[in-house]
């Protein structure tokens, strides 16, 4: 599987998360609830978040969604991948000029 693929597949699994506590109504410290509650374990996606701070441990073994800091990771993740892109374009039409010139 490629890279961009892998990338993309760990995202959908990260936004099924984040959809599964919106349903379950976990977005605040008082409605915080248990993964089992929820119908889901511990999986990657749910570490990701929870060592990004997306999923926070209200108490012990109850958790919930900090919505701010979802759209905060979001937003950084798409804007590194607007610079990523540029430096690429940017690589690729130096080579396509130096290419051109010769």
């Amino acid at each position: 599987m490629g890279a961009a693929a892998a990338i993309a597949v760990m995202r959908l699994k990260e936004r099924e998360v984040v959809d599964d506590f919106r349903a379950a109504g976990a977005l605040t410290p008082s409605t915080a609830q248990s993964y089992s509650a929820m119908g889901f374990g511990e999986t990657r996606a749910v570490k990701r978040l929870h060592r990004d701070a997306v999923i926070r441990e209200a108490s012990p073994g109850l958790y919930y969604l900090d919505e701010e800091v979802w759209i905060a990771v979001r937003r950084n993740r798409r804007r590194r991948a607007a610079i990523l892109l540029s430096v690429i374009a940017l690589i690729f039409l130096g080579f396509a000029v130096g290419f051109l010139r010769s």
